[in-house]
């Protein structure tokens, strides 16, 4: 059987480099520093907190770093306490993954199954060995427990083990989504095994990563080194993840150094954070394929009739809404496809190469009369005689996708729609409005991945459909078209390069002609942090991973950072 392995000699080189130095921090002050890196530092173990900020407000009590909504992968501790088994550069996406957990991970030639060779000499914070049979148990519960499975739904098939390696098979082929494989976070058998993983809260959040737990509130969380973590041991002497409310707060936590690491939207944040304190605080954001979509109820009015989101689609101005809502940090699509540049570029399909969005509120009244849309006075009344109106809802203190709300707000008026923009609470969006389908527009992101399948699947995938009322991982807006759901999984599956594109082609397709939803701006990865402290984080001359503290690559992050010295 032909496999494909993703830990080469070269790439085993370059993670043992990446943990042995910390060439993004300035090495021993020795050579010439890089911009954002100007430190010198110490190779010893600092006593000085590193702490983190989200602006999700206070933290659940619940540790379970595999269940979906927990506070501790909100917050993003749960990355510096359980690990994944390969490290994958978002930043860059078609890059080769790092070897982590996983000394190497092989797949067959239709990417239905994959062999993964578990890192020798690791131990969990408990001092247990960890083996192959955590990393299968890890999988299996995933597998056997639907409320978990968000990456993989359905798509398990066996997952055995001979004692050195585990082998996963898949009911379809995973070319798009082998990154999802390798982000998985692995959790110790001996402990879970005598746990409902489902309800069980991991309060002692035994984990192989390079922290481990000291104390948790709702407000702030502390972690310390893990002295017997199997890499290199961690200079950080301490870190702290602190709850804010909302942007606002973390940006002056982040202006005042109360927080040296987070992300979040500041506008005009080279005034408003970096002038601050120019040689220690840092912004710095990445490629990639992720995306945000004004997310349309196509189930519910106005945006039953695809008449009315190509009119909305046509007057939605996003020059002005990366301009003034994103401050130029959330780049603007330009591509009627809705792929970001320029990650996007070669996936463009013949047919809409060259095509742009613009500004046009003539054409898009004009789609909206031959549909059989009228006007009584200004107000914009549908083919049933009602007045069209509709709320765009995202949580409070979301700034930048409230400003863009806001615009498209506008837009909408233009065509004589009665368009209302309301911030409701964050743990109702995520936990009621978004997934439940209670909403008819709302901004969300998508995922990323190494090709265009994931944002588009995101929106459009019938596989991921399911009724209002019950919770969606995607497909919030319950777009349902047979012959897109055939052609993303065709894409998704088929290791043939032609029949691939051909089928992305179909999907841009009814994208541009079904609206499903609007792709607003892309969204690369974003953070901010300070050096006053630590020094290490990924920079724009070295982007060796997603800068965010939330997610997989903390664990890479946290054992580069040195003390500033």
């Amino acid at each position: 059987m032909r496999m494909r392995t993703f830990a080469t000699t070269a790439a085993s080189a370059a993670v043992i480099a990446l943990l042995a130095t910390a060439c993004s921090g300035g090495g021993s002050g020795t050579e010439d520093p890089k911009p954002g890196q100007t430190q010198a530092t110490s190779n010893e173990r600092s006593d000085k907190v590193l702490t983190v900020g989200m602006p999700n407000g206070e933290a659940s009590a619940n540790q379970n770093p595999i269940a979906p909504g927990s506070g501790s992968t909100s917050f993003g501790y749960a990355y510096a306490i359980y690990e994944s088994l390969m490290q994958v550069n978002e930043v860059k996406p078609t890059d080769p993954p790092a070897p982590w957990l996983a000394e190497k991970i092989e797949w067959n030639a239709d990417y239905t199954q994959a062999v993964i060779t578990p890192r020798a000499g690791v131990t969990w914070s408990d001092g247990e060995p960890f083996t192959a049979e955590d990393i299968a148990y890890s999988i299996q519960i995933r597998k056997d427990n639907p409320e978990l499975n968000v990456d993989f739904p359905d798509q398990y098939g066996e997952i055995t083990t001979d004692g050195s390696t585990v082998t996963v098979g898949f009911t379809t082929g995973q070319l798009v989504n082998e990154v999802k494989l390798y982000k998985l976070l692995i959790v110790p058998k001996h402990i879970w095994e005598n746990e409902d993983p489902v309800t069980y809260t991991a309060d002692t959040m035994i984990g192989t990563g390079p922290f481990t737990l000291k104390s948790f509130t709702p407000q702030a969380v502390t972690l310390v080194p893990n002295d017997g973590y199997w890499g290199d041991k961690p200079l950080v002497g301490e870190l702290r993840y602190d709850a804010f409310k909302d942007n606002a707060g973390l940006t002056t936590a982040l202006t005042s150094g109360d927080a040296q690491w987070g992300w979040t939207f500041i506008p005009d944040f080279e005034n408003t954070f970096i002038a601050q304190d120019p040689e220690h605080f840092h912004q710095v954001a990445g490629g990639g394929f992720g995306v945000d979509v004004l997310y349309l109820n196509n189930e519910e009015k106005p945006f039953d009739d695809v008449a009315f989101r190509k009119a909305l689609n046509m007057v939605v101005d996003r020059a002005d809404i990366s301009a003034t809502a994103g401050y130029g940090v959330w780049p603007q699509i330009t591509s009627v496809t809705g792929l970001p540049e320029p990650s996007g570029d070669a996936f463009i399909s013949d047919e809409f190469a060259g095509q742009e969005l613009s500004v046009d509120v003539d054409g898009a009244k004009q789609v909206l009369t031959e549909a059989g849309y009228t006007w009584d006075g200004d107000a914009l009344v549908d083919p049933d005689g009602e007045k069209v109106s509709f709320t765009l809802t995202n949580p409070q203190g979301w700034t930048d996708y409230l400003d863009a709300l806001s615009i498209i707000a506008e837009g909408a008026k233009s065509l004589g729609a009665d368009a209302t923009v309301e911030p409701v609470v964050q743990d109702t969006w995520f936990n009621q409005i978004i997934n439940l389908g209670d909403f008819q527009a709302s901004l969300h992101w998508t995922d990323g991945g190494s090709t265009p399948w994931n944002l588009y699947s995101n929106i459009m995938d019938g596989a991921s459909y399911v009724k209002r009322g019950e919770p969606a991982n995607w497909n919030f807006g319950r777009y349902k078209n047979d012959e897109v759901t055939q052609a993303l999984a065709t894409f998704k599956s088929s290791a043939d390069e032609g029949e691939r594109m051909a089928a992305l082609a179909t999907v841009q397709k009814r994208f541009v002609e079904d609206v499903p939803g609007l792709i607003i701006w892309s969204r690369p990865a974003v953070a901010q942090y300070s050096t006053v402290n630590y020094t290490g984080f990924p920079t724009a001359e070295d982007p060796y991973a997603n800068p965010q503290p939330t997610g997989p690559q903390a664990a890479l992050i946290l054992t580069r950072l040195k003390p500033t010295a």
